[in-house]
Formats: structure tokens, sequence, C-alpha cells
């Protein structure tokens, strides 16, 4: 696992069986959302699409942080063990807001 690679780093390739959990920030509201996935590009590109209900009234979207995984199953432990962050200062942590 790779912890806090920058957006920008990830890169994938066909063969590579990765999954990662990503944080998003609408740039019109600030608002984050947090998910997990295969494709951080088709993701990005689908939320901002409008094309995932709960977030397509606050788009555009951009990625925040990403967190990578070899399997599903610790990608979705790690999306909700985030999620329980509810914004407080674990989340600020992570995002790298809090000194």
């Amino acid at each position: 696992m790779k912890c806090g690679v920058p957006p920008e780093a990830v890169m994938r390739t066909p063969e590579m069986s990765m999954f990662f959990i990503y944080i998003i920030q609408s740039e019109k509201t600030n608002r984050y959302y947090v998910g997990y996935t295969g494709n951080i590009d088709q993701r990005l590109e689908k939320h901002n699409a409008g094309g995932v209900n709960s977030t397509k009234h606050v788009i555009p979207w951009k990625l925040k942080y990403t967190e990578e995984f070899t399997n599903k199953v610790d990608a979705w432990k790690r999306e909700r063990q985030i999620k329980s962050y509810k914004g407080g200062k674990a989340f600020k942590l992570l995002l790298g807001e809090v000194a």
C-alpha cells in the first residue's frame, strides 16, 4: 500500500489490478467526497460529467488525495475508515490541512 500518493502521480497500466480510495473536492462548494475505484481517471470524469447522483449538483470536482491498494476489500475498508472521520481533525491531517 502506498499512502498519500499525490493525485498527479497515480499512473495505471491495463495489466495492473489496483484499487484506490480517493478524496475529491467540489470547486463550487468546497465539499468533500470519499470513494473507492479501480480507475481514478474514469471515476473523476464520471463525477464531473454528472454521472454520480450524490455529486452531480456540485460539479466540478478536483482530486485532492489518493491511496493505492492491491485488493478491493482493503480499499473499501479504508474508505469506511476515512468516512468515519466525519471531516474532523483526522480528516484534515490526512489532507495536510492541520500542522
